[in-house]
């Protein structure tokens, strides 16, 4: 695929993002699109390998490799080269109905996998995706597909993240009646609310769902089914898909919890969505604030770069595990997905503004320090060192580093432990990460509510084979 010698004739080339200190300015997106012969170069690097492990998506000694979805990959990297980008883009959304998403939030386990990449560096395939995917609204050619059919079937989906939408696309596809429930007043689960809008366009999000729509999905919005709508509503669908999202966030034990000031990640992440979206973009809120940020994933990462936006003087970013080596370990061997350091979009900025990494490694909260009029006004962290005991490898505060910090607002993003439980207790059921179908017939799961927390590729992944269990239940 591609040019036979394109891997030797071309590095490897990503977008020129905006600088930190423009980007930090606004909230709109900040990384372009290449060029149409940067992009046809960067597709001529495919190799043409025998088995081309970027579009496996298998998992493989405990961590992933390749897509999950199974993007044809080589195709259209052929296609691309050629100049042939429409029949480029009709392969990618054969598999793959929310292409505009994932090139742009997905880590590109495909990448990880690429065959150039096991001397050198992979191709560049989100860039290529998310060139095919902006070409296809530009032009056109993302338009509806209604089914020209219809079964007299009817399909609940309840919760409109990337798992929800894509089982109702496919779905819906096959002829089956689709309903869509969403909690929030827009549908898009976590797309919409819970990655920032400069990491994912809210108008992207708005546009897909149109299209869904025109194609003859109802979404039914600002309803929670099992508190708002009685889980018995449920009963006159043939079939139902439980697609909420990994609503319960993990949670820190330590004193001044509960002080004014201390929030999980998410709500706070909503809430300048929220702001964004009503056109409240001038005030800083967190002028003259300090932030804590407790969590070192890409949610605690998009704290970072929402805060310094919302005007924080301040931000500080702590993480309890070790930081991870600068290049693939021996124990972390091609195509398994390399685990190494990054220094993701927020902490570039948060180094450009105040002159430092936000991150400190191995280090923990021991108390948060305010009162109930003021809130916060400090918070107590202390260095760890990783021990192995009877429980296996823990963290050990080292007491000699207990040390104080100025700060004013913490926000909790320390990941999730699943889905929330009151809707699958409201019906009677268990999930079972073992089967799509609950111990209720009729019911399914899907994404992170079956699987826990996860990427969105994971989860749209999840849904098809979920989909699919449904079609079967229903024409059998």
């Amino acid at each position: 695929m591609g040019k036979i010698t394109g891997f030797l004739e071309y590095d490897r080339k990503t977008a020129q993002e905006q600088p930190c200190e423009a980007r930090i300015q606004h909230w709109d997106a900040f990384h372009p699109v290449q060029s149409e012969s940067e992009i046809r170069d960067q597709a001529a690097r495919c190799m043409n390998c025998g088995i081309p492990f970027c579009h496996a998506g298998v998992t493989w000694r405990g961590a992933g490799s390749g897509c999950t979805i199974g993007n044809l990959i080589p195709e259209w990297n052929h296609l691309v080269f050629k100049g042939h980008y429409e029949e480029a883009f009709r392969r990618l959304e054969k598999t793959n109905p929310l292409h505009e998403f994932t090139s742009r939030v997905c880590p590109a386990l495909c990448e990880g996998a690429c065959t150039a990449g096991l001397n050198g560096d992979p191709v560049a395939i989100r860039e290529i995706e998310r060139f095919l995917s902006d070409m296809a609204w530009e032009k056109g050619w993302v338009v509806p597909r209604p089914p020209k059919t219809r079964i007299d079937k009817s399909v609940a989906i309840v919760g409109s993240g990337p798992s929800g939408l894509t089982a109702a696309h496919i779905l819906n596809q096959r002829g089956f009646s689709v309903t869509v429930f969403e909690k929030s007043e827009e549908p898009g689960g976590l797309l919409m609310f819970g990655i920032p809008n400069m990491k994912l366009p809210k108008e992207l999000v708005r546009k897909r769902v149109d299209i869904f729509r025109q194609e003859g999905i109802k979404f039914v919005c600002g309803t929670d089914v099992g508190k708002d709508m009685p889980v018995s509503e449920l009963d006159r669908f043939d079939a139902v898909v439980l697609c909420g999202g990994a609503g319960q966030p993990r949670d820190l034990s330590v004193t001044g919890r509960n002080l004014p000031g201390v929030r999980f990640a998410v709500p706070f992440l909503a809430e300048a969505t929220r702001r964004v979206l009503a056109g409240e973009t001038e005030d800083k809120p967190l002028a003259g604030h300090r932030v804590v940020v407790i969590g070192g994933g890409d949610t605690g990462n998009d704290c970072v770069a929402t805060s310094i936006r919302m005007g924080a003087d301040n931000v500080m970013q702590l993480e309890i595990m070790p930081p991870l080596p600068n290049e693939r370990a021996d124990s972390n061997p091609w195509p398994r997905w390399p685990f190494v350091l990054k220094t993701d979009y927020g902490q570039q900025e948060a180094i450009w503004l105040y002159g430092r990494d936000p991150r400190t490694f191995e280090i923990t909260a021991v108390s948060i320090i305010g009162d109930e009029t003021n809130g916060v006004n400090a918070i107590e962290t202390a260095q760890v060192e990783w021990v192995t005991n009877e429980r296996g490898r823990v963290p050990k505060q080292i007491e000699a580093t207990r040390q104080k910090h100025a700060a004013t607002d913490v926000l909790i993003a320390m990941g999730f432990v699943g889905a929330e439980t009151y809707l699958p207790e409201a019906m009677n059921l268990t999930l079972d990460r073992n089967s799509y179908m609950t111990t209720r017939a009729g019911v399914f799961a899907a994404g992170d509510m079956r699987t826990g927390q996860s990427l969105v590729v994971r989860a749209e992944a999840d849904a098809k084979r979920a989909a699919e269990e449904v079609e079967r239940y229903l024409t059998k």
